[in-house]
């Protein structure tokens, strides 16, 4: 069998492949090389500048011409590591083996080159270059696609900001609201989670074999090792890594970070699933209609269906990605001793978790943008539900010590279907002041939304 997108064991890799092309590069094995190599070239260089006797500074060439193996590194090169590591069998000696091989034809690197990793333990080199991959994936991907939902239903919160519908708390019918309040309420628990996604500090740490920085003293006794190594990983890229530094650690990072961070991910992912129900439940009363495109099926025996497969997708999506990133939050900052390998194979699955994730939001989106609203349905079951406005009478008849207010609303309303006449003959006949009285004869399902529409356009 060749390898294609049809033959591709995971959907993300085969049916859905077109849609992650932005994370593909950054969470892929290919992309994990990458970010190891600019991890070893940026190692390499600041060594250079530290001051050794036995390490000049690179020339302005040399830095150029290892600053370009990181910017124009592509699939080739990633092979050509995948081949190393037959013989190797570890994947970041391989790495390593590779740089060197591309100082072959330069006397300067060639004769510096046991400074590549040097000091390093091969967990200096991935978590770093983790971070690197979450960083770039946050940036470019992830933040980008929740915020294009955030946006699009920012709009819908804004532009139906004053559509009053029925309200339905335990399934019944309740004080009305509007549609842009209700998809208001979801936006606002998005920029929440949204930025706390992107206010996690992504952290890294490079000590050494057991975070003691034993090897670099042994080299070097009197130099600080530790200030170094956050320089390393505090300076901008491109001749740093632009992290945060992780001072205390064993052979690993602690993965404390990640916990947080694949936290944050589920929670904006749970709203959205709770959201994703919501708007399968509005589209199925009949409040939104979906916009039909040419030659869509939406049953095989059943013409007339157009079903609300995006959001059904979206749903699927963010529970497997929840699914994943829980596990991730769960296990990897556990580590037995000083090290175990546990967490090396679960690391390799950030992507996929990411990518359902990615895949849900794109979803999402393509649902958000099939939706038209159908005032029609949604007046009607307004114009239907007269007995929300039991609240309203009950509570100015409190006001003004109407004695068993609730109950004789109770009594009027409870278990019925109430008409409008129902409720005008009872407020005619209470002792109210008559402005009150005409201000609830004036009331309508579709007038009783309160600050709704206010807090709507606020989100």
């Amino acid at each position: 069998m060749t390898l294609s997108t049809i033959s591709a064991l995971s959907p993300l890799d085969g049916r859905y492949a077109a849609r992650l092309s932005a994370l593909r590069p950054l969470m892929s094995e290919q992309g994990y090389m990458h970010r190891r190599v600019q991890v070893e070239v940026c190692w390499f260089i600041a060594l250079s500048d530290a001051g050794f006797s036995e390490f000049k500074p690179l020339s302005p060439g040399a830095r150029t011409y290892l600053l370009g193996l990181v910017k124009n590194f592509c699939e080739a090169d990633a092979l050509a590591i995948k081949e190393i590591e037959k013989t190797t069998n570890h994947d970041v000696k391989a790495v390593e083996y590779w740089i060197k091989s591309r100082f072959d034809a330069r006397p300067e690197l060639r004769a510096a080159s046991e400074f590549v990793h040097f000091a390093c333990t091969s967990e200096d080199i991935n978590n770093t270059s983790h971070a690197l991959q979450l960083k770039y994936a946050r940036e470019q991907v992830l933040l980008p696609s929740l915020d294009a939902v955030i946006i699009r239903m920012r709009e819908m919160a804004h532009a139906y900001a004053d559509v009053a519908m029925l309200s339905r708390t335990h399934g019944q019918t309740a004080s009305p609201t509007t549609v842009g309040k209700e998809i208001a309420n979801v936006v606002v628990r998005l920029a929440v989670a949204r930025d706390r996604i992107a206010n996690v500090q992504l952290l890294a740490k490079m000590n050494g074999a057991v975070g003691n920085y034993n090897a670099h003293l042994a080299a070097w006794p009197a130099f600080d090792w530790e200030a170094f190594a956050r320089k390393v990983v505090e300076t901008p890229e491109p001749l740093g890594l632009g992290l945060t530094f992780q001072p205390y650690s064993i052979q690993i990072e602690p993965h404390d970070y990640m916990a947080e961070l694949f936290d944050a991910v589920a929670r904006a992912n749970t709203i959205l699933v709770d959201w994703a129900r919501d708007v399968w439940g509005y589209i199925s009363l009949g409040y939104f209609k979906q916009k039909l495109r040419e030659g869509e099926i939406g049953s095989s025996t059943m013409p007339h269906k157009v079903n609300p497969i995006d959001f059904e997708n979206a749903e699927g999506n963010l529970g497997l990605s929840n699914a994943l990133l829980r596990h991730l939050s769960e296990k990897l900052p556990v580590s037995r001793w000083q090290r175990d390998l546990t967490d090396s194979t679960v690391l390799r699955n950030m992507g996929v978790a990411l990518g359902y994730a990615t895949l849900a939001y794109h979803s999402m989106g393509i649902g958000l943008a099939k939706l038209e609203l159908n005032r029609e349905a949604i007046e009607a079951d307004l114009d239907q539900s007269w007995e929300v406005l039991a609240e309203p009478i009950q509570t100015v008849m409190r006001r003004y010590g109407v004695q068993g207010a609730y109950e004789k609303l109770k009594e009027v309303t409870r278990g019925r279907s109430v008409r409008a006449e129902d409720l005008h003959a009872l407020i005619r006949s209470l002792e109210i002041p008559p402005a009150e009285r005409d201000r609830l004869l004036a009331m309508t399902p579709a007038s009783y939304v309160g600050k709704a529409a206010e807090l709507a356009r606020r989100a």
